[in-house]
């Protein structure tokens, strides 16, 4: 049973139920590793990305700079328009406000322009980003989802690649010119009045405070909602997947009600997150609005006493309205600088992810024209996370070119290992497997699995078409190519049915066929790659009687041109194999014809006798 336990063991760790417990540790450790992090550092993996598009991002940070001064500027127009616009009887005064329209039209371009440019460079980035994620993510070998699962890779495509997003286009934007507001500002208040700004400057010490007070807590709060949240994407993930198997067994509520708990506890952390940054921000506006209305009454004191204009007092006015506003929303802007931090760093750990099945520096080409010869040396192998459960000890088997060999067994035996060694899903803890006499390890992946053809047992289809399903073997098939494969799966007939043929929709995972017509279709996919060696893992295991012996004729056809591998528990469907290995516990304990082995009497005349009669 080592197989059945080392397959169980993966779909335990791919977060299928019965891996709470070490998805609870994954998760857990992922939530105390980046809540060490305390700085905005993972933000400086999107530089490279910014890199490619860096005309538009100087072009966005020169109009930034120029709406910017646009914005100060009108302080000094009003200051002009006040101080000088009323001498001589109010001679100037048409000028200086036509100057603070002139001022305004200007600011309202300059900012159309840096928006768009920092919007496009924000959304262009980004997509770079969605990309080279999913780049990496489809590089990835099982071993790696099976320690994390789809919902959370899903969960960090989607939701933290969106707080990354809304940082770009439009935080960044925001935090950058209210620094500027802020340092302009800042600069204009010294030249207005020296006094005045430094008596307003003793506030900033009282401002800090709450933001190095609570943006702490803030962006920790937040990498835990964020990991609670990614929890119930999962656990809703996996049981939209099964959801006959939800209802069949009437745990509707159950799921609702575990989704449900999940839900409220990431809606609790993320309104513990919300308080504190509603009470930074409320402290940071009080102690600048507060600090500024005193100065503002020193300011009016001056101008009463003849030390300062009315016009000077009107321009220092607004820009410490301009340079308090700049400091709110910084603070605001802050707490988005540190969510997309959080959600970055989650980004980032997918992005150096390493797949542990990966071309050699130097990769041995295959021979060709290909043989299609497979054979496994001494080769011993347990799944990640279950050394202590080997699927294979010691296993040996050799396969000629053009030879048909079914692998034969009780459950658990390893058979499907076999396969998944052979694509080179896994290597193997010792021995070697080789493909037309080259090593595996030391071929680029790609090119071993081109050899092989796979149809698998579940026979997972794609939400489009029949044609494009087809295609997935080989992309350049032709309609024509398409039509012969589909006849000689037996799938011709069901496909004309369809309402658009070979272009109709087949829904998500092509679940609007039945299992018989999913299993001949992904037969037409392997028989359209023209692989020299075809891999069935129970193949015909979703058809009725009818159908199976059709497929099996057209599977004979195309087994004649090709070497073959057949696991197959029904043995009636390997009668006619040049070989058959029978398999028990990782290892090779038979071999021979189906006449040769019967007549030895051992495990494999034992299967048989318990098939035939139940037949």
């Amino acid at each position: 049973m080592t197989d059945a336990r080392a397959s169980s063991g993966l779909d335990e760790q791919r977060g299928r139920p019965g891996a709470g417990a070490l998805l609870a540790e994954h998760m857990d450790e992922a939530g105390e590793r980046r809540e060490r992090r305390r700085d905005i550092r993972p933000l400086a993996r999107l530089w490279p990305f910014v890199m490619r598009h860096k005309l538009d991002a100087a072009i966005a940070g020169f109009w930034l700079l120029l709406s910017t001064g646009a914005s100060l500027a009108l302080t000094v127009a009003a200051r002009g328009a006040i101080d000088q616009g009323f001498q001589n009887g109010g001679d100037h005064i048409d000028r200086w406000f036509l100057l603070l329209g002139a001022n305004a039209v200007f600011l309202g371009v300059a900012t159309a322009v840096r928006y768009l440019y920092v919007t496009k460079t924000g959304e262009r980035v980004i997509a770079d980003v969605r990309t080279a994620l999913f780049a990496r993510i489809i590089t990835l070998d099982p071993s790696f989802f099976a320690r994390m699962r789809t919902g959370e890779v899903l969960s960090r495509l989607t939701t933290d690649i969106q707080l990354v997003d809304t940082l770009l286009t439009t935080s960044v934007s925001f935090a950058l010119r209210n620094l500027l507001t802020l340092v302009g500002g800042t600069a204009l208040l010294f030249v207005v009045s020296a006094k005045l700004t430094g008596m307003v400057l003793l506030a900033v010490p009282l401002m800090l405070g709450p933001l190095f007070l609570f943006g702490r807590k803030v962006r920790r709060l937040t990498v835990v909602s964020q990991d609670r949240f990614a929890g119930a994407v999962g656990f809703a993930g996996e049981s939209v997947d099964a959801i006959e198997t939800v209802q069949a067994f009437g745990r509707q509520d159950a799921a609702r009600s575990r989704f449900g708990q999940a839900v409220e506890e990431a809606f609790a952390i993320s309104l513990a997150r919300m308080r504190a940054r509603a009470l930074m921000t409320a402290m940071v506006i009080t102690v600048i609005f507060g600090g500024v209305t005193l100065v503002l009454w020193l300011g009016a004191q001056d101008v009463v006493a003849g030390r300062m204009t009315p016009g000077a007092l009107l321009q220092f006015v607004l820009l410490s309205v301009f340079t308090a506003g700049a400091v709110g929303a910084l603070g605001e802007s802050w707490g988005d600088v540190q969510k997309a931090a959080g959600a970055m760093e989650r980004i980032d750990e997918l992005m150096r992810a390493t797949p542990s099945i990966a071309p050699p520096p130097s990769p041995v080409a295959l021979p060709e024209p290909p043989r299609g010869e497979v054979a496994m040396t001494g080769v011993a192998f347990a799944y990640p996370g279950r050394p202590d459960l080997p699927a294979l000890k010691g296993f040996d088997l050799k396969v000629r070119p053009g030879e048909t060999v079914a692998l034969v067994g009780p459950s658990g035996a390893g058979k499907s290992t076999v396969f998944r060694l052979l694509l080179r899903f896994y290597d193997p803890q010792e021995g070697v497997v080789s493909v037309d006499g080259v090593d595996v390890r030391d071929a680029d992946p790609v090119a071993v699995r081109g050899r092989f053809a796979w149809v698998s047992q579940e026979a997972p289809l794609f939400s489009g078409s029949a044609l494009e399903n087809i295609r997935f073997g080989r992309e350049t098939a032709t309609l024509e190519e398409a039509r012969a494969v589909a006849e000689e799966a037996q799938a011709l007939g069901f496909i004309e049915a369809l309402p658009e043929g070979f272009d109709t929709p087949l829904g998500e995972r092509g679940k609007s066929l039945s299992g018989g017509q999913r299993q001949r279709l992904a037969i037409a996919r392997a028989l359209t790659r023209q692989a020299p060696i075809l891999l069935l893992d129970e193949a015909t295991s979703a058809l009725d009687a009818e159908n199976e012996r059709l497929v099996q004729a057209a599977l004979d056809q195309a087994m004649a041109q090709r070497t073959t591998l057949v696991i197959a528990h029904r043995l009636a469907t390997v009668l006619n194999a040049d070989r058959i290995v029978v398999m028990d516990d990782g290892r090779v304990v038979e071999e021979g014809s189906h006449a040769e082995l019967i007549a030895r009497g051992g495990l494999y005349a034992k299967l048989a006798e318990l098939q035939f009669r139940a037949e």
